[in-house]
């Protein structure tokens, strides 16, 4: 695949850092080189893939500042398959006040660190913070594309209106390229009406950007960073790891689409029970502008619920 993504949105609590740790996880299990970056100063992906952030020697922080090479900050994590972690903590604050202080090429510290490493990776994904500032613009440059979790609530509407922004903002000045990988459903619960109204909006706005793949709320995956490993390596069986390997199949197959190399969907459908289908009638392809993002209002008319077994495994 050879891509980086950026897992951004400007909302907290809507399941970034979960998704970063447990799609890192699920696509290292299908033999994939992945490289996980944490640029958050909180340092949860850190921690949710069981490494002790306090304890760092080496992370983020000294990366960005030129204070040391990628390759040397990098921690090998071996749960199941594994993945490569690049750890941060809350030295990043510092760092990011120091980014500010510079005169040009502040935003491009993340891109020129992580080129020497690029082709070593099928997959780069970069946890950003939950704000709009120079750590997040630092993952934004660097990406090919951005992957927004999305929790179906009206400040989540808010929130995408204002990455969406900054998205076009970085296109126009410093990397052409960025485009959107996808809109995750995160925390969804079927039998909400206001989750399946938000969710009728964003298909009708962003089309097949919006992954089929859906995200529930999902006990163990709130309970597993707690135990340092992602859901896939602390119940595999859950609603929450078998989903988020039906995303990663979801990915592969979108990238084999895309490349002309489409197999047989029972290679890449790991989990095509956690998939839900997109209306027919949202097939167009276009991401919104933030114009129209921001016409989404909360919903007027309840959708009918979705009628689905309450299981919290």
């Amino acid at each position: 695949m050879k891509r980086v993504i950026a897992i951004a949105m400007q909302k907290g609590g809507v399941g970034k850092t979960t998704t970063a740790v447990n799609l890192a996880a699920s696509l290292a299990a299908t033999k994939r080189r992945v490289l996980l970056i944490d640029m958050d100063p909180q340092g949860n992906t850190t921690m949710g893939s069981g490494i002790d952030k306090s304890q760092l020697e080496r992370s983020t922080c000294e990366v960005l500042l030129g204070e040391c090479l990628l390759a040397d900050a990098l921690v090998r994590i071996e749960h199941g398959a594994g993945y490569t972690l690049l750890p941060a903590n809350q030295d990043l604050t510092a760092a990011e006040v120091r980014l500010l202080t510079l005169p040009i090429g502040r935003e491009t510290k993340l891109r020129q660190a992580l080129a020497p490493k690029r082709n070593d990776f099928d997959l780069v994904l970069i946890d950003c913070p939950p704000a709009l500032n120079m750590l997040t613009v630092n993952a934004l440059v660097a990406a090919d594309s951005v992957l927004i979790p999305m929790q179906c609530e009206y400040y989540a509407l808010e929130g995408l209106s204002a990455l969406l922004s900054t998205v076009e903002q970085i296109r126009a000045a410093v990397n052409p390229q960025l485009a959107i990988e996808g809109v995750l459903r995160t925390m969804f619960d079927p039998r909400n009406n206001l989750a399946n109204e938000v969710s009728a909006q964003l298909i009708a706005h962003f089309g097949d950007k919006v992954f089929r793949t859906v995200i529930p709320r999902n006990i163990r995956l709130a309970e597993a960073p707690s135990f340092g490993k992602p859901a896939l390596f602390h119940d595999k069986e859950s609603r929450g790891a078998l989903a988020y390997l039906a995303l990663a199949g979801e990915m592969i197959r979108r990238e084999e689409e895309s490349s002309g190399l489409a197999r047989s969907s029972t290679a890449t459908d790991l989990t095509p029970s956690t998939t839900h289908p997109a209306p027919a009638a949202a097939t167009a392809a276009t991401a919104a502008s933030p114009a129209e993002v921001g016409t989404m209002s909360a919903p007027v008319s309840a959708a009918p619920a979705a009628q689905a077994e309450d299981r919290t495994r």
